[in-house]
């Protein structure tokens, strides 16, 4: 019977700690300034004002993110767009990413966003865009895998799409937005850093 429990009490013990390592760590999108680039460490301050170190994977990847127009938002394009919810229950744009072609699908669906509190991001196919006459601005159906969503893009909305980028983007003064993922230890790590090119602040 002693053998027994203390077998059962290894197999508990074994199944926890498989389902602790399976537990995915936590992350956290950073939106800031660059303050240094040390090798592998970034020195950054976000948006709130705090200054973070994060350590970046030997092979991590930079993206340029560059202005776009109007012009590119059309049928058939794959975008990401945040957006907040008005007191008559529509949805008006904060901004639009255009996806690359390559990129189409990413993060697909409908759903809450930290851009500003209360936001959404609605990642989806454009399958019409009309102007607006009567407000200004156009207005775009987006179609995603379970829903649509109709959303008004203001004339103001900054328009942007991702471009292939190097590291000598990660300059001192450039501002960036990643997903960090936080370590047992505390520590801030990262594979990928979007970055605004000539000067930009990318507004997702």
């Amino acid at each position: 019977m002693k053998h027994f429990s203390s077998l059962a009490l290894c197999l508990i013990l074994g199944f926890c700690a498989t389902a602790l390592a399976q537990t995915p760590l936590p992350t956290q999108r950073i939106r800031g300034e660059v303050v240094a680039v040390d090798g592998l460490q970034l020195k950054v301050k976000s948006r709130s004002g705090e200054s973070l170190t994060i350590k970046l994977s030997e092979n991590y990847v930079v993206t340029a993110v560059a202005k776009a127009d109007m012009a590119s938002v059309k049928p058939g394009v794959f975008v990401g767009t945040a957006s907040m919810p008005q007191p008559d229950g529509t949805l008006k744009a904060l901004e639009v990413l255009v996806f690359p072609e390559a990129m189409r699908g990413t993060g697909e669906g409908h759903y809450a966003w930290d851009l500003k509190p209360g936001s959404m991001m609605t990642n989806a196919t454009i399958t019409a865009v009309a102007p607006v006459t009567q407000s200004g601005g156009h207005q775009m159906t987006l179609k995603y895998k379970d829903g649509e969503k109709t959303i008004l893009v203001p004339d103001d909305a900054p328009i942007v799409t991702f471009e292939p980028g190097d590291r000598a983007l990660l300059v001192p003064g450039a501002h960036f937005l990643l997903t960090a993922t936080a370590q047992p230890d505390g520590s801030l790590t990262a594979t990928r850093v979007a970055v605004g090119k000539n000067g930009l602040v990318p507004p997702m």
